[in-house]
């Protein structure tokens, strides 16, 4: 039976103020908790005064249905218990709540069956939420990945970085000291023939003294005829530093000579678009098959296609660059689309040069019918055939498979302007090289 809610205070020990716990009866009768006895003023005869068990088992009776009652929602505003839920206000009611005005005509369902139907509507919004939290952690691990890769990138292109100046600084050092020493070495050439020169002018002047005396000597005893004189002595020429051949142009001529350790190549390979199994040189100017590398899974990089995209694109203007496939029996060149998805076999955006079987293909998707204004044009070099863009271009190199070692050859992109020894780099080239021309032009109407 329910415990009236008045017992509470008679079963409260006195010193405390709280539901007995463990209490003890003294010989007066009265009851304290044990405790609260060590702490109580006054004192059992007994030493030990013995548990009060009619009063313990009726206090763990009461603080049992009070925490049950506790752990039973009531209603707010008949405090009955909430047996039932309003489908209309989705909403627990009680018995009294079911019958007021408030919910007339509403429908109801027990609460244990609402709960139920809550619950599998709420595992079966918990699965996306569990997927999103799958694909959310495995972003977490590409993040992290990311992370170590871009420390990875950062030391070995500060590595370059500081190599190509190295080089640059040695051959400015190295400039720097073979034209002082040249400066150096004209000082001293001219400092000693004007040693020379002074000390020839020294004899001279001491034979003229001598001369000079000889003939005042003899003025004295007869006139003398006059005799010829001998020519003047002058500075000779060229005697000064020839400072405009140390300073003129000196920088131009310094960067001139620089020429012979400098390149250009009009497209540069970008790293982070390489598929796994493709290898970059130092350089980033070539491209060939290897072992698979842990990369980062970036929305840049090719995760199918042997491929990888120069790091610049192009909307506009006449674009060209040579690359060298030497013995090759399977490559593709050509172009992709900026926002063409690099994941997965690609079927749009590409326009391509294949070679295979010995024999050259070329593709490109069919060009949409659409408005020409603000569009750019594409021609095939060959045909003259005008294909239509509407965004920016990127060049595509790929290598394709090594076919157990028979398609071995790297993909090179030739530098335009290089020079060894004083020769151009062209000059050298024996190997098979394509040239690839693209041509991208503005609609006039676009600058209107």
């Amino acid at each position: 039976s329910d415990i009236s809610p008045g017992l509470e205070e008679d079963l409260c020990c006195p010193v405390c103020h709280e539901v007995f716990r463990d209490p003890v009866v003294l010989s007066c009768s009265h009851s304290f908790c044990k405790d609260c006895l060590k702490i109580c003023k006054r004192r059992s005869s007994k030493n030990q005064p013995p548990f009060n068990l009619t009063l313990k088992k009726l206090c763990e009776s009461f603080l049992q249905e009070r925490d049950q009652r506790s752990s039973e929602a009531l209603c707010s505003l008949h405090s009955e218990k909430l047996k039932l839920f309003c489908l209309d206000h989705q909403q627990p009611v009680c018995l009294v709540c079911r019958d007021s005005k408030k919910h007339t005509n509403h429908r109801f369902r027990p609460i244990d069956e609402a709960a139920q139907d809550h619950k599998e509507e709420l595992q079966k919004s918990l699965e996306p939420l569990k997927e999103k939290l799958k694909v959310c952690e495995g972003v977490k691990v590409k993040f992290d990945q990311t992370a170590e890769h871009m420390k990875v990138q950062a030391r070995r292109t500060e590595r370059k970085i500081k190599e190509q100046f190295k080089k640059l600084h040695q051959f400015l050092e190295e400039e720097e000291e073979a034209r002082l020493a040249a400066l150096r070495e004209e000082e001293e050439q001219k400092s000693q023939m004007r040693k020379e020169k002074m000390e020839a002018l020294s004899r001279e002047i001491a034979a003229l003294s001598d001369t000079v005396r000889a003939t005042e000597e003899e003025l004295r005893w007869k006139e003398s005829s006059s005799a010829p004189l001998l020519e003047d002595p002058q500075l000779p020429s060229g005697a000064l530093i020839d400072e405009a051949k140390h300073l003129g142009n000196l920088t131009f001529n310094i960067w001139n000579k620089m020429k012979d350790m400098v390149s250009y190549t009009p497209v540069i390979l970008d790293p982070n678009t390489v598929y796994q199994k493709l290898i970059l040189s130092e350089d980033l100017t070539s491209v060939r098959r290897g072992e698979k590398q842990q990369l980062p899974d970036n929305p840049e990089r090719f995760d199918y296609s042997w491929s990888v995209l120069g790091s610049e694109g192009f909307n506009s203007g006449t674009h060209s660059w040579d690359v060298e496939v030497g013995d090759s029996i399977f490559w593709i060149l050509g172009v992709l689309a900026e926002s063409v998805q690099r994941k997965g076999y690609i079927r749009s955006g590409l326009w391509r040069i294949l070679f295979s079987g010995g024999k050259y293909y070329a593709w490109s998707p069919s060009a949409p019918e659409t408005d020409l204004e603000s569009l750019v044009s594409f021609y095939d070099v060959d045909t003259g055939a005008l294909i239509y863009f509407n965004e920016k271009l990127y060049p595509l190199f790929n290598p394709c498979n090594n076919d157990d070692g028979k398609n071995s050859v790297p993909l090179i992109i030739y530098s335009v302007y290089c020079y060894k020894g004083g020769e151009s780099c062209w000059a050298s080239r024996s190997a098979v090289v394509l040239c690839v021309c693209v041509c991208v032009c503005v609609s006039l109407s676009s600058c209107l």
